[in-house]
C-alpha cells in the first residue's frame, strides 16, 4: 500500500482529542507518530472513559484515537529526559501540543526555541480560544466550545432549550484543521527545498500552525453565520416541528412514520405532494420557509399513516431525496455499511497476560488510487517504545560523532 507520509516523523505532545486526532490521521497516511507522555500517567485521555469502557488498562476512547502510534515516556521537568526529547526534535518533521499558553515557553519547547533546534520543523499548536482575548485561559473543552459558538441554537425544535451535538465535534474538526495545516506546511517545505540546490535544513523552512476549538466551530458554521451577517443579523429560527436546519424551509427534517422514522431533504413541494398524495403540501415553493411550520405539521400528520418502507418506495419512484433513519445496529447490518468496509480490528500485546488484546474501531476514511489506509496496530501501552527509541537515539548520536 502506498503511504504518502512514509518517512515523516511526528512528535505528539498533545493529549485528549483534538491534537491526537490530527496525529491519528497523519499516522493513517504513513507518518511515524510518537506520543511524548509523562511517566506514570501518560496522556490524560488514557483515564477518560466513555460508557466506563476500558481495554487493557486504558480507556476505550484512548484506543480509538491513538491507534498506530508509539509511546515515549519523558518527564519534561527532568533535564536528562528533556535532553532526550530535544534530540528527538532534531530528527522530527512535525511536533504538536495543546498545552495552556505559557507552558511550553516555561519548559523551553516553545516554537522559537524548537525552531532554533530544528529550523525545518512544522510546529502545530492547539488552543481552546486562541492566544489573545478574554478567553485565553478558559478551559478548551468540546462542550464549552460548542456552547459559546452559537451552535446550540441550531438543533432541536423552536422553544426547546439549546441542544449540543452528541459527539465531540469541536475536537474532531479542530484536529482535522490541524492536520490540514500541517500537510500544507509540509508541501510548502518540500516545494521550497526542491526550488533550491541541495536539501539542507536551511532550504527546508518550517512553520508554526495554530488552530483553536473556537475558530473551528465558527468555520463549521460558515453557512449560517454568513446568512446571519448578510440578512440584517436575523438570528436563526428553528422550526417548531422536525427542525433539521434552522435556515432551510419545509420539508427539510426527520418525521415519524407509522412504524419508524424518515428523513426528507430538499425538493419541490408540488412534487412531494404528488408523490405522497398529500394535497396539503401543494404549495408554492416560495412558501416553503414563510409557512414552514404549518407545512411540516401537515406532512408529519400525513406520514404517520403509513410505514417507512411505503413512503420510501413512493419517494424513490419520484426521485425525491429521502432516507430511512437508522440506529447503529441497523447501520452495521446494512449492505451499504458493509460495502464501504469501515470496520477495523486493531490489537496489541496484553500488558498483564499472554496473548493480545483486540478492539474493533473504524479505519481512515480516505482512499488513494483505489487503496484504503488501514493498520492493525493498536494504541501503544504507556512507554511501550521508550527503550527502543532511546536506543535508536544513542545509535544516531554515535553515527554523527
Amino acid at each position: 500500500m502506498t503511504q504518502p507520509l512514509k518517512g515523516i516523523t511526528v512528535l505528539e505532545f498533545s493529549q485528549y482529542l483534538a491534537g491526537p486526532y490530527a496525529g491519528l490521521r497523519l499516522a493513517d497516511l504513513g507518518a511515524r507518530v510518537i506520543k511524548i507522555e509523562r511517566p506514570g500517567s501518560g496522556d490524560a485521555c488514557r483515564n477518560l472513559a466513555t460508557k466506563d469502557l476500558w481495554v487493557d488498562g486504558d480507556s476505550l476512547l484512548f484506543h480509538t484515537i491513538n491507534r498506530n502510534k508509539e509511546s515515549f515516556c519523558a518527564d519534561l521537568k527532568n533535564s536528562d529526559d528533556l535532553a532526550a526529547v530535544r534530540q528527538l526534535i532534531t530528527q522530527a518533521d512535525v511536533m504538536t501540543h495543546n498545552f495552556r499558553p505559557g507552558v511550553m515557553e516555561k519548559i523551553g519547547l516553545d516554537y522559537a526555541t524548537v525552531k532554533s533546534i530544528n529550523p525545518g520543523i512544522i510546529y502545530g499548536e492547539v488552543s481552546g480560544y486562541g492566544n489573545e482575548g478574554p478567553w485565553v485561559h478558559k478551559p478548551g473543552q468540546d462542550l464549552l466550545a460548542q456552547a459559546v459558538s452559537g451552535l446550540g441554537w441550531l438543533s432541536g425544535n423552536n422553544g426547546q432549550d439549546p441542544v449540543p451535538l452528541g459527539l465531540a465535534i469541536a475536537d474532531m474538526l479542530c484536529g482535522t484543521h490541524l492536520a490540514q495545516g500541517i500537510l500544507a506546511a509540509l508541501v510548502r517545505r518540500q516545494r521550497t527545498a526542491n526550488s533550491v540546490d541541495g536539501d539542507s535544513k536551511a532550504s527546508r523552512p518550517g512553520a508554526k500552525v495554530q488552530v483553536s476549538l473556537l475558530e473551528s466551530m465558527i468555520d463549521f458554521q460558515f453557512e449560517g453565520l454568513t446568512t446571519y451577517l448578510n440578512s440584517g443579523r436575523q438570528l436563526p429560527s428553528r422550526s417548531e416541528i422536525a427542525n433539521a436546519h434552522a435556515f432551510l424551509g419545509a420539508p427539510y427534517g426527520i418525521y415519524q412514520t407509522k412504524d419508524h422514522w424518515i428523513a426528507i431533504s430538499m425538493g419541490s413541494l408540488g412534487e412531494l405532494s404528488n408523490a405522497l398524495e398529500c394535497p396539503a403540501l401543494n404549495k408554492d415553493d416560495q412558501q416553503a420557509f414563510t409557512q414552514r411550520d404549518s407545512i411540516k405539521a401537515a406532512l408529519a400528520e400525513h406520514l404517520r399513516t403509513q410505514p417507512t418502507d411505503y413512503w420510501m418506495q413512493r419517494l424513490n419512484d419520484a426521485s425525491l431525496w429521502a432516507s430511512e433513519v437508522l440506529d447503529y445496529d441497523q447501520l452495521l447490518e446494512h449492505p451499504a455499511f458493509k460495502a464501504v468496509a469501515m470496520a477495523l480490528q486493531v490489537s496489541r500485546p496484553a500488558a498483564n497476560s499472554d496473548g493480545n488484546v483486540t478492539i474493533t474501531t473504524t479505519r481512515c476514511p480516505l482512499h488513494m488510487n483505489g487503496q484504503q489506509f488501514a493498520s492493525s496496530k493498536a494504541a501503544p501501552s504507556l512507554g511501550a517504545d521508550t527503550a527502543n527509541i532511546r536506543q535508536t537515539l544513542l545509535a544516531n548520536q554515535e553515527a554523527t560523532q
